[in-house]
């Protein structure tokens, strides 16, 4: 069997970029062209110098080309929570397109506390971030200041609002909210529960309720409290929750904010000895990994988080296209509903 080929130096200590040069049998400066701007580079040239860095284990001193050219090769995101599957496979897709364009990420938290992102945007530029990807079209004036003055890229990621004062990238939540409750209106139902988060610093839950209510020809205000209950983005909540509505006064179906919540929901039903969907149709948004495996498989609106994250990266990484008369790039990509069997005929 053969055995893979040792690196070899020409000097002790890590590898620099005259190595690689003198490997690839190229100068100095191409090599630093192909770190800096691989396109400019010719093909059998670039592949020349990676298979060289590759053999030698050379690693690009990010720092100084920060301090000489101003890009760092690192991008920050910025998400309500990472403690459930809601933004994981956004997340996964982001990472994965940016080692594409050759950069890395680094991700912050909030919890749901727009407050907190003066602080974390702080810390991102502190490390000479090259661009933030945020979650949502609502944030505090403050971080995009700080962005903004610094000329540092900024898109909202998740939600698409055609009349958004930032860049964003993401799906029409105000469509969703809406499609799956004209689902369970077109299937017969009358008597529907709404099950939502609250909506003070949640754009995307924001416009999912106000979609079922349009679907509904309702307000919320108009709708009693045994049809529109709110619980935050977790299984145990949305259970104990459900299950308190179900004992007083059940509906026929639920709409539920998202596919965490629908779990919960769920699991309720189970609690309380309901079938599903027999006694009660249940509905979700997202289509997060396991949806389509509970069973019943749960009906849900797709979210296209992949597709997401991946045009989030693009735009960043190649340049958030201007438009003219000021307004800022929007891009709405198509999501779609998925039809299992939570939900039958009325």
């Amino acid at each position: 069997m053969d055995k893979p080929p040792k690196r070899r130096r020409t000097r002790k200590g890590a590898p620099g970029i005259v190595e690689v040069a003198r490997r690839a049998r190229v100068s100095p400066a191409t090599v630093s062209r192909f770190f800096n701007s691989p396109e400019v580079v010719r093909t059998n040239t670039r592949k020349r110098i990676e298979q060289a860095a590759n053999d030698l284990g050379y690693v690009r001193d990010r720092m100084a080309g920060a301090m000489h050219h101003g890009f760092s090769g690192t991008v920050g995101l910025i998400v309500p929570t990472i403690d459930n599957a809601i933004f994981a496979e956004l997340i996964q897709a982001f990472a994965t397109r940016l080692l594409k364009h050759d950069r890395t990420m680094l991700i912050a938290a909030h919890g749901y506390d727009l407050a907190l992102e003066v602080g974390i945007v702080r810390a991102l530029l502190e490390r000479r971030i090259d661009g933030v990807v945020l979650v949502g079209l609502n944030h505090e004036t403050a971080p995009l200041e700080m962005l903004a003055t610094r000329n540092v890229p900024v898109l909202a990621a998740w939600n698409y609002r055609a009349d958004s004062l930032i860049p964003c990238v993401g799906a029409d939540n105000y469509e969703a909210g809406f499609e799956v409750t004209r689902h369970l209106r077109q299937m017969g139902h009358r008597d529907i529960a709404l099950v939502f988060p609250p909506t003070n610093a949640n754009d995307r839950a924001e416009d999912r309720l106000n979609g079922a209510l349009a679907a509904l020809g309702s307000r919320k205000q108009d709708l009693s409290p045994s049809r529109f209950i709110q619980s935050i983005y977790d299984i145990g909540a949305a259970k104990a929750a459900v299950a308190e509505l179900l004992r007083r006064q059940p509906p026929s179906a639920l709409v539920c904010g998202n596919d965490v919540i629908a779990q919960g929901a769920v699991y309720a039903c189970q609690l309380l000895g309901m079938n599903i969907p027999d006694d009660i149709s249940i509905v979700g948004i997202g289509d997060f990994r396991g949806s389509a495996s509970m069973e019943p498989g749960l009906t849900t609106w797709r979210l296209p988080a992949k597709r997401i994250g991946e045009h989030a990266a693009d735009l960043l990484c190649r340049g958030i296209p201007q438009r003219e008369k000021g307004q800022p790039y929007r891009m709405r990509v198509p999501a779609q509903m998925m039809i299992r069997g939570s939900v039958r005929r009325a």
